[in-house]
C-alpha cells in the first residue's frame, strides 16, 4: 500500500509518496521549474498541504520520464554489484549499463534478476513487509528426504535468524523448488546446509509474477504491455502521463 501522507510534508517527499519521482528526481524537476503547487513554481524545501494542487509540468503539459524494466538472466559467476579485483558486475555484462538490479543474487547462483532505472521500485520489491514471493530452482548432490520439506517450511535457525519457505516442493532425488517472501543473505544455501543438503545449481526461476522462462544465461527481455501493467500494479504503482 501507498505510504500514508502526513501534512505538511516537503514537496520532494510528497512526490516521491504519490509514485511521480525519486526524491532525487523530485528535487531536479523542482530545480528545473517543472514542478508547480496552486500554479506557481515550487522551490526546494516547499511543503505541502492536503489542500494544495501539485503539478508536474512542461509548457502546462504534463510530463513524466519513461521508466524501464527489464527481466535479466544472471549467469553463474558475476556479481550483482560492487564487485571486487577481477569480478564482473551485471551491468559490465548486461545491454543495460544505465539499469540497475533490484536487490542481490550471489555470485554462485543465477537465474532472474529485474533491472531498472525507477528508484520508486526499491522499497516496494525489497522491504519484508511486502512480502513478495521469490521462486528457486535448486539441484543438490544429496538425496533429498522427504521430512525435508518440512524442515524448511516450518524453519530453521541459523546465525541467530529463523530462516523459513513459503513452499518447499520435492521434484526429483535430488532437485526441489523453494519459495521465499524474505531474502536473508545466503538464505537457501543455510537452509540447506541445516538439513545436510549441499547445493550444487541455484536458479532463480520467478520475482512475484514475473519468470524467467525461456531466458538463457546473459538474455533479457523488457516488460511491455500487459507485463508491464501487472508488475507496477502488483507493487501499487502507476505509469506517469
Amino acid at each position: 500500500m501507498i505510504e500514508k501522507i502526513e501534512f505538511p510534508i516537503r514537496i520532494n517527499r510528497y512526490l516521491a509518496i504519490q509514485g511521480l519521482a525519486t526524491r532525487r528526481s523530485a528535487d531536479e524537476l523542482i530545480v528545473s521549474g517543472l514542478v508547480e503547487i496552486n500554479g506557481t513554481k515550487a522551490k526546494l524545501g516547499d511543503r505541502v498541504e492536503s489542500t494544495d494542487k501539485v503539478e508536474i509540468v512542461r509548457n502546462k503539459k504534463h510530463i513524466a520520464k519513461t521508466f524501464t524494466y527489464v527481466a535479466y538472466y544472471k549467469p553463474r559467476g558475476i556479481i550483482t554489484h560492487s564487485p571486487q579485483e577481477d569480478e564482473s558486475e551485471i551491468k559490465d555484462i548486461s545491454p543495460f549499463p544505465d539499469l540497475f538490479p533490484m536487490g542481490r543474487l550471489d555470485k554462485a547462483s543465477e537465474g532472474l534478476i529485474l533491472l531498472t532505472d525507477d528508484g520508486r521500485v526499491t522499497e516496494r520489491l525489497l522491504h519484508p513487509r511486502f512480502a513478495h514471493e521469490k521462486e528457486y530452482l535448486v539441484t543438490v548432490r544429496e538425496k533429498v528426504l522427504p521430512q525435508s520439506r518440512m524442515t524448511l517450511e516450518l524453519g530453521i535457525e541459523s546465525e541467530g535468524e529463523t530462516l523459513f519457505a513459503k513452499k518447499v516442493q520435492i521434484l526429483g532425488p535430488h532437485t526441489l523448488t523453494i519459495i521465499l517472501t524474505e531474502g536473508k543473505k545466503h538464505q537457501i544455501r543455510r537452509m540447506l546446509d541445516a538439513v545436510h543438503l549441499t547445493v550444487e545449481k541455484l536458479v532463480r526461476t520467478r520475482i512475484m509474477g514475473i519468470h524467467l522462462g525461456a531466458l538463457k544465461p546473459g538474455q533479457s527481455r523488457t516488460l511491455k504491455g500487459s507485463a508491464r501493467a501487472s508488475f507496477l500494479k502488483s507493487i501499487d504503482l502507476k505509469e506517469n502521463s
